[in-house]
């Protein structure tokens, strides 16, 4: 079993790979630059042009910020949540929730989890529980690979070792069910998806954290809550439809090893290990 449903369609991998070798060859064809074929590709004007427009993909959050203004909106309006705010760009979470339960929860958005932004996280002190979420919009990326080392290598060492609690990670976006990304949640079972704004959305990737810190001495096995403790968690489930079997629960184990802190993570969904390391040393990126 993955550690998420969906996977990387390779049909799709082959035709970015295909036109990314079209361009790299055939970009001198293009634009009005007035450079022969060696001038151009000596100049680095390609090079500059690809690196430019890859910054420019990178930076802008004003997209996922939109998605997720929208989804925020349809449970608030539907009384899934109380309400929600943005944190501001001076801090290190990104949206406060009060649940309908009463309490306040953060939000942290992350992109693809498998870079090294993922390791950047504060739990603010009057958080009640917090919450990742990553929103992943490069349809060439690998779902597992960006899920298992988010959990497993990133957000596994961050945890244990800067003791910064996370209750849950949601993986969902806007690529969730279309061409380049679909979800087998849906496959047979269309109507589980859900209108917001002009996106038409699977039930989200839900993965519940344990509510303690892997300690070697004091609590070297720490497992996941249940879902019903983290209540934004709960929400989101319940909103767009998730099926309890569905749900992911993570747990960790730590233990000393000569002079290096080991840990083994481990993913389990409906009863079932779907995923477990061996004890890896934790070295932070």
């Amino acid at each position: 079993m993955s550690v998420i449903p969906c996977k990387q369609d390779k049909k799709l991998q082959l035709l970015i790979l295909d036109y990314a070798e079209t361009l790299r060859t055939e970009a001198h064809k293009l634009g009005t630059h007035g450079l022969d074929e060696t001038e151009f590709y000596q100049s680095g004007l390609f090079r500059g042009a690809i690196e430019r427009i890859r910054g420019q993909f990178s930076a802008t959050m004003m997209e996922k910020r939109e998605f997720v203004r929208d989804v925020l909106n349809y449970m608030q309006d539907r009384g899934f949540i109380q309400d929600w705010e943005s944190a501001g760009e001076a801090n290190r979470h990104d949206y406060v929730i009060h649940t309908t339960t009463g309490r306040i929860a953060a939000i942290e958005l992350k992109g693809s989890l498998d870079g090294n932004n993922t390791n950047i996280f504060e739990r603010p002190a009057h958080a009640q529980e917090f919450i990742i979420w990553s929103l992943n919009t490069n349809p060439g990326s690998d779902p597992e690979k960006n899920a298992w080392s988010g959990i497993h290598t990133r957000l596994s060492a961050e945890i244990i070792e800067r003791q910064q609690r996370v209750d849950g990670l949601m993986i969902w976006d806007k690529l969730c069910r279309t061409i380049g990304r679909p979800c087998p949640k849906i496959v047979e079972q269309a109507e589980r998806t859900t209108e917001v704004a002009h996106h038409k959305l699977p039930p989200p990737c839900i993965y519940v954290m344990p509510a303690t810190i892997a300690s070697p001495r004091n609590n070297p096995r720490p497992v996941a809550q249940s879902l019903d403790d983290v209540h934004l968690l709960k929400a989101f489930h319940e909103c767009f439809l998730g099926k309890d079997e569905e749900v992911n629960y993570v747990d960790f184990e730590i233990e000393h090893r000569d002079v290096e802190t080991m840990r083994r993570t481990r993913i389990r969904r409906n009863g079932e290990i779907v995923r477990q390391s061996e004890f890896t040393a934790i070295r932070r990126a």
